[in-house]
């Protein structure tokens, strides 16, 4: 093997919401601590475990909230020698749900970088962990060049699908789980992973199937471990359980067989018509015990709305069928009481219950199995595996409580079924469902990414040491710094004036010979740095030398050829003049009003496995450029190149064509002009400033605002 294949591995994993810290995890606590936490803190440290592994990091969200741990509010934590958990701000210091979460991406996407460029090196492959992690993703890979590698855990088509089919209102479904913002980031992380992993086939054919961009020849089954240290079956020399004294408190006789589910109080997890079912049986009534654990709460009412509703429809079934001493609802349990209680239902020769309406993976069940019960779940998605696997349970079809009821007597009434389903499940867990197996697995995947991998080059341009260190105004051209003469000259002054104390640059979707002939007619100062044609080219003044690092960085997947093929034939998309085009930039006139939606392009370059940016500027230009290229991804660089804090920053915008440029940790303005309404989106950002002011008089008035040069 040569030396490139011992190189050791440096593995950055992203899982931004929920809680997540190296012990005690409060799986259960809401419905952004679940499996996928748990996950990717055991999928860091059995990664870790390999020999030729150097590091990983595990990054997620800082959280400074009395109501949540100070563990959270830890800028690090070690998780192994050579693994750590590393938390970055994104947006409000305080715990708050992951829909809430998308407006502060950006700037948790800017610092992350920043963190990384303080590194000894960067790592060798991005993984990230659901939608809000693959946004951050897909921006870091775009701005280092490094391989992406991305896992899903619950997808947006899939559940907006399943909640529509509950009756929910489009309206309602987006107000609250903001989901077209997140089927449009796993459309976009799709496009641009080198490689998905998946735990279950059916995760590939019947929820990544619903995308435009289905590539399955991208994707790799590898299901996740279970902790088989932790758990197991009881042994002989174990002590009394102490979570026996809990349910004591609600059976009459707790003696008897314990049917367990243990799921967030989720309306997904179904647990409301398993509740039903056992109702309904009065042989199940005598047979067994139910035991649902569902959380740890204080207070109903203090939950959140979907939480609530689930438990007061859990005492309400209670009630209606006079479940009481045969049920139990337990408030409290710590995560370290949660293998002791699989083990007291399985020396009751008790058995699991999954019921959930869909389960991506089902990580209990792996748990439940390795403590030898038998296994009783959902027929959606990952128990279809698991149990095919395992051989060790019955799949049920969730929403039919007498099937449920007859699943779990078939169990419960055959000792010997029991004691089959119970050694087949120990014996396969082992086999299939081991870390150090999936661990060996996953590294397998990556190493020809590894090997493939082409980090952003060093740049050809170098600027002089400690010049321009402190701040720098990037601006558009086109109804930004022109259209009022009398600011325009007044921002002539201050930039001949200031020059010495800033970096001064345009970034615009001009060519460069169109930029030097507006910087001559209105005599603008030569900026220090030119980005043009929407971000795929850069230059660097007085001789203009492009930067080729730049242009071979973002020379991936660009295949303009194949997008005229697509796009020439759509009514109302002309092509513009050859003077408008240039190598990485495939520029048309658009016409709203016959031609396809912005979203059916989209759509339409995803069903084609087309991986570009596509801006439509002042409602009338569409432009395509490579995936990697956007003023937003050129004006980091260039503030990578000089060591220039984005706090730092000033950018200045109009348009659409500007967005990205606008968003995360730059200083941000939009000028008043009538094209302002393409940034509204932007309104609720505190780093975006909307001008009273229009042209270079909106950019000194954000200068006044900002207070730009005593930063």
């Amino acid at each position: 093997m040569s030396n490139k294949n011992r190189t050791p591995l440096y593995i950055l994993l992203i899982s931004i919401h929920g809680l997540i810290r190296g012990h005690n995890l409060e799986l259960g606590r809401d419905a952004d601590t679940g499996g996928q936490t748990k996950y990717v803190v055991e999928l860091a440290k059995a990664i870790a475990k390999q020999s030729n592994v150097e590091r990983v990091d595990l990054v997620t969200r800082l959280i400074i909230d009395d109501a949540v741990d100070a563990d959270y509010g830890l800028e690090t934590e070690a998780l192994a020698e050579n693994a750590q958990i590393v938390r970055i701000e994104a947006g409000p210091e305080g715990y708050i749900p992951k829909e809430e979460l998308w407006s502060h991406l950006d700037g948790f996407t800017d610092r992350l970088f920043a963190w990384l460029l303080e590194q000894p090196r960067l790592p060798n492959v991005i993984h990230t962990h659901y939608a809000d992690a693959g946004y951050v993703g897909v921006r870091l890979s775009h701005l280092t060049g490094l391989p992406l590698i991305h896992t899903g855990h619950s997808l947006g088509r899939d559940k907006l699908r399943r909640l529509l089919g509950s009756g929910i209102p489009l309206e309602q479904i987006e107000e609250r789980y903001h989901m077209l913002q997140r089927v449009s980031a796993e459309e976009d992380t799709l496009s641009n992973a080198d490689l998905v992993i998946t735990s279950t086939r059916n995760e590939i054919e019947d929820q990544y199937e619903l995308y435009d961009y289905y590539t399955p020849e991208k994707m790799a089954i590898i299901p996740p471990g279970t902790d088989l240290d932790q758990f197991h079956p009881l042994t002989d020399d174990q002590e009394e359980i102490a979570f026996q004294e809990v349910l004591a408190k609600f059976l009459n006789n707790p003696e008897k067989p314990i049917i367990l589910a243990l799921s967030r109080p989720d309306q997904r997890k179904n647990i409301v018509t398993l509740l039903e079912a056992y109702g309904q049986s009065p042989r199940l009534q005598e047979l067994a015990n139910l035991v649902i654990v569902a959380g740890n709460r204080q207070d109903i009412r203090e939950l959140n709305e979907g939480a609530q509703n689930v438990l007061t429809e859990l005492l309400l079934v209670m009630d209606c069928y006079d479940l009481y001493g045969r049920v139990a609802l337990p408030k409290h349990h710590s995560s370290g009481e949660v293998a002791d209680i699989y083990r007291l239902a399985a020396k009751s020769k008790g058995v699991f219950v999954n019921p959930a309406l869909t389960e991506p993976f089902g990580l209990t069940l792996l748990e439940a199995a390795a403590s030898g019960l038998p296994l009783v779940a959902t027929e959606n998605g990952g128990p279809v595996d698991i149990i095919g696997n395992c051989q060790n349970g019955l799949l049920v079809d969730p929403l039919n409580e007498k099937a449920i009821a007859e699943a779990l007597l078939q169990i419960l009434e055959d000792a010997d079924l029991w004691q089959q389903f119970s050694e087949n499940g120990l014996k396969n867990v082992a086999k299939f469902y081991s870390w150090e197996a999936h661990a060996q697995t996953y590294l397998q995947k990556i190493q020809p990414l590894v090997l493939q991998q082409e980090p952003l080059p060093k740049p050809t341009f170098s600027p002089k040491a400690g010049q321009y260190r402190k701040r720098a105004i990037f601006t558009a051209i086109d109804n930004t710094l022109l259209g009022d003469a009398e600011a325009l000259t007044q921002f002539i002054q201050l930039v001949r004036q200031q020059h010495r104390r800033f970096l001064f640059g345009i970034a615009t979707g001009r060519r460069l010979d169109s930029v030097l002939k507006i910087l001559k007619t209105y005599g603008i100062p030569t900026p220090d740095v030119l980005i043009t044609s929407l971000g795929t080219e850069i230059y660097y003044p007085p001789r203009y030398t492009a930067d080729i690092a730049w242009n071979y960085h973002i020379d991936h997947w660009w295949t303009p050829q194949v997008l005229r093929r697509i796009i020439d034939p759509l009514p109302g998309i002309t092509l513009q003049p050859k003077n408008q085009q240039s190598r990485f930039k495939v520029s048309y006139y658009y016409d709203a009003n016959i031609a396809p939606s912005m979203e059916e392009i989209l759509t339409l370059l995803r069903q084609q496995e087309l991986s570009v940016n596509t801006t439509l500027s002042f409602g009338q230009y569409l432009d395509f450029v490579p995936a990697r290229a956007s003023k937003g991804l050129a004006l980091r660089y260039v503030a990578r190149q000089w060591n220039i804090p984005l706090e730092q920053v000033l950018v200045n915008g109009g348009s659409g064509g500007d967005e990205d440029m606008l968003r995360g940790n730059t200083l941000g303005v939009v000028v008043d002009n009538r094209h302002r309404e393409e940034l509204l989106n932007l309104s609720d950002s505190d780093r975006v400033y909307f001008a009273d002011s229009a042209h270079a008089g909106g950019i000194l008035e954000a200068i006044a605002h900002y207070d730009f040069f005593n930063l």
